[in-house]
């Protein structure tokens, strides 16, 4: 599939059935996932894969979300974890130049942007091999919950879940792309100075 149409046809897929995914397919992605570009070729990012049913369903439990119900199907979850330390460590390296961990000196968090754009090659991945793919948070008040559930150490978050699998029939594009148009170019890009 050209790139072009891998791009168009992502989308957020909110209903899965529960036929199996290709293990390669899912190694496929994150072998793509770590090729995304990292702040100091710090790769602080981590994945947590959960393709057994009995992982899913401890994930689920530990998230305890009545909702997502076209999502349980899904046959694979990834967890993405991104790890500020490792960040504000690379950086205090001889070759950066800083000497401490200043979280202050970071204009944005690039342990999570980062995180995000391993995130963004697994959903574009899922499309190029006809999966769906659903990225979706984790409510604050359970993040602890997961962490235990799956040994997550405290230097890593997750910043959401990644769910992929095959589309259910039924699924088509739903809520916000229904009642709100993509935003045209024109209202989004400015060149040379804003509204230029």
């Amino acid at each position: 599939m050209e790139f072009t149409e891998v791009v168009r046809r992502r989308r957020m897929v909110r209903s899965f059935t529960d036929e199996p995914v290709e293990p390669s397919v899912v190694e496929r992605a994150l072998s793509h996932a770590v090729r995304a570009p990292s702040a100091g070729f710090t790769q602080g990012w981590a994945f947590v894969v959960l393709a057994d049913p009995d992982d899913r369903s401890r994930f689920w439990e530990a998230v305890g979300l009545d909702g997502y119900r076209g999502v349980r199907p899904a046959p694979v979850l990834i967890l993405p974890l991104s790890s500020k330390r490792s960040y504000l460590e690379r950086y205090a390296e001889p070759d950066k130049g800083w000497t401490d961990l200043d979280e202050s000196r970071w204009p944005a968090p690039y342990w999570d942007i980062d995180c995000g754009m391993a995130v963004l090659l697994i959903l574009l991945s899922a499309a190029d091999a006809g999966l769906g793919s659903l990225f979706f948070g984790i409510p604050p008040d359970r993040i602890d919950a997961v962490r235990e559930a799956f040994s997550i150490p405290d230097d890593h978050r997750p910043i959401g879940v990644v769910a992929l699998g095959h589309a259910a029939p039924a699924d088509v594009p739903s809520g916000s792309p229904r009642t709100r148009r993509r935003r045209p170019l024109h209202e989004v890009v400015h060149r040379g100075r804003w509204g230029g």
